[in-house]
């Protein structure tokens, strides 16, 4: 098992809260109909989940433990919608019969496991023949920004440090196809899509949540703890956010992996 590098401090959901399927699944908005059974794996704050409610029959939720199952659970209720189930899961070894979904969905999920080919399996096991398994994952060695800024290099540097230190893959977006070969997966479309910010609304968002971020979450109490950075690094690196949001001609890539893999 990997640990979560995140957590789930306020900074975190700001961010996470966000996600749509517009933003975050419309490469497997296609695959979607109202008869549809969607497993959502590592649902978070259930934003995509409550999306797919809203266009297939029935959603199953999964997250690791209650407090994080928990965050999804609130979300549906607040928006009134009864077609969402929730179990709490190890993607590694899911509790589910074999064939029960329609469509297997992970989002920002294979990067933080500790067997992502393992999960792979397990998600293609549950999954009807000619069913759709489909993953998401950013790439953060393909994080690209202006204008450059040697304490978001830090940044980046630090935070793949931690994420392996985790147990996780940081750079996952681009090992999803190789992931869904050793999975077993013979029929997998790999595709791309981007979040870019770059708007003086954009920025600021973005750039305000990880200046946030980088004092305040799980991520941030690691490095401390672990030595890896001080303090005063961390303020160091928050500022330069806020510079970076405050730019004029600020402008920021995320590049995400996509896998559209039929089991």
């Amino acid at each position: 098992m990997a640990t979560y590098t995140h957590g789930h401090h306020e900074s975190v959901l700001r961010s996470h809260n966000t996600r749509t399927i517009a933003n975050s699944a419309e490469y497997l908005r296609p695959h979607l109909a109202p008869a549809t059974r969607l497993l959502d794996v590592g649902a978070g704050p259930g934003s995509i989940t409550a999306d797919f409610a809203t266009v297939v029959g029935r959603v199953t939720a999964t997250e690791i433990d209650e407090s994080a199952l928990a965050l999804s659970q609130n979300l549906i209720a607040d928006r009134g919608l009864t077609n969402v189930d929730f179990s709490i899961e190890d993607v590694h070894a899911l509790s589910f019969a074999d064939d029960s979904f329609d469509v297997v969905h992970t989002h920002q999920v294979l990067q933080h496991v500790g067997d992502p080919v393992q999960a792979l399996r397990e998600m293609r096991r549950v999954t009807v023949p000619g069913g759709i398994v489909a993953a998401r994952d950013a790439d953060y060695a393909g994080f690209i920004w202006f204008p450059a800024l040697p304490e978001l290099d830090e940044w980046l540097r630090l935070y793949r440090e931690a994420a392996r230190a985790n147990g996780g893959e940081p750079d996952a977006g681009r090992r999803l196809l190789s992931w869904a070969r050793a999975a077993g997966f013979d029929d997998v479309t790999a595709t791309a899509s981007t979040w870019c910010y770059a708007t003086p609304e954009e920025r600021a968002w973005w750039g305000g949540m990880w200046a946030d971020r980088i004092l305040e979450s799980a991520l941030a109490r690691q490095l401390v703890d672990s030595g890896l950075a001080g303090r005063s690094e961390l303020q160091s690196i928050s500022d330069a956010w806020k510079r970076w949001a405050d730019a004029g001609d600020g402008w920021y890539l995320v590049p995400h992996g996509e896998i559209i893999a039929r089991a």
